[in-house]
């Protein structure tokens, strides 16, 4: 078995470089390709890619779906592991997603726990914290490659933010690839203890919200609503507990220095609902 491991990236030469070090310091491992596809950075990624002896593919266009198809094509693998540029994994990583696979009489996508991490040299085990009922989220999931090029790869009609991977989950999942979480398939995710800007965060909350409904038209099913929240209770929920009018009290509170942290965090996170959902109903109702 090889294992072909597609990292899309863009402007963090740093971090993928730790990344692929874990990755190529694996024991017992199967046969591994690394696939490094860089989405438009300026910065040391190529030599980095170079340095650890990755297939290198460009694409400019900033589009995750798009960059992660690039590396489905250039794969050769028989089983295709996405993870992110901000990751790193133990030893035994690649070993425990190949034994996942080797074990399965039927495909599978095999995912297993994504431990957040303030600094790369924090590295916990997991704990039942760490579950994920996901079906497919690229920072730490596999798939023979059979499987996802029978249904297409990523549809690249999700060219904003969101549910390009889950997307692309539910039709793995309707085409008979069942769900695994293989516990020993950890991996630390580097983030930060700083939050991002609370100006990209409704960015964010925007294209999600677009994407989520694109998502429903798609796939109208009970699954699909209920995962993206276009579902009648949760936007009346959303419109009676955080109401568009009040989005400039939540913005207040939370980039306010006087509010307790905890009460500016509940702001933060109500905001980012308000203007999510408004956007879904929005986007749900327009012809």
């Amino acid at each position: 078995m090889t294992i072909s491991v597609i990292i899309a990236t863009k402007d963090r030469a740093a971090l993928l470089d730790a990344a692929l070090a874990s990755l190529r310091a694996q024991e017992n491992a199967p046969a591994v390709e690394l696939v490094v596809v860089d989405n438009g950075s300026s910065d040391a990624t190529p030599q980095v890619a170079q340095r650890h002896g990755a297939v290198y593919e460009y694409v400019a266009e900033p589009h995750r779906g798009k960059a992660r198809n690039a590396g489905i094509d250039r794969a050769s693998g028989d089983v295709v592991l996405f993870v992110d540029d901000d990751v790193v994994t133990p030893p035994h990583f690649l070993a425990a997603h190949a034994q996942a696979h080797a074990d399965a009489a039927a495909p599978l996508a095999v995912s297993g726990p994504i431990i957040n991490v303030p600094d790369p040299a924090n590295r916990p085990e997991p704990t039942a914290a760490n579950f994920s009922r996901a079906f497919f989220v690229t920072c730490n999931v596999s798939v023979r490659a059979t499987a996802l090029r029978a249904v297409g790869g990523f549809d690249e009609a999700f060219d904003l933010y969101g549910w390009e991977d889950t997307e692309l989950g539910a039709r793995l999942r309707e085409s008979g690839v069942q769900r695994a979480f293989a516990w020993d398939a950890y991996l630390w995710h580097i983030k930060p203890p700083t939050p991002e800007s609370l100006e990209d965060a409704l960015g964010k909350a925007l294209e999600k919200a677009k994407m989520a409904a694109r998502f429903v038209r798609k796939m109208p099913t009970t699954r699909i609503k209920l995962a993206t929240g276009a579902y009648a209770a949760n936007l009346v929920r959303a419109r009676v507990l955080a109401p568009p009018f009040a989005q400039p009290f939540f913005a207040g509170l939370a980039t306010s220095e006087r509010v307790p942290r905890p009460l500016a965090a509940l702001a933060r996170a109500a905001l980012l609902d308000s203007v999510y959902t408004e956007e879904l109903d929005r986007q749900l109702h327009e012809r």
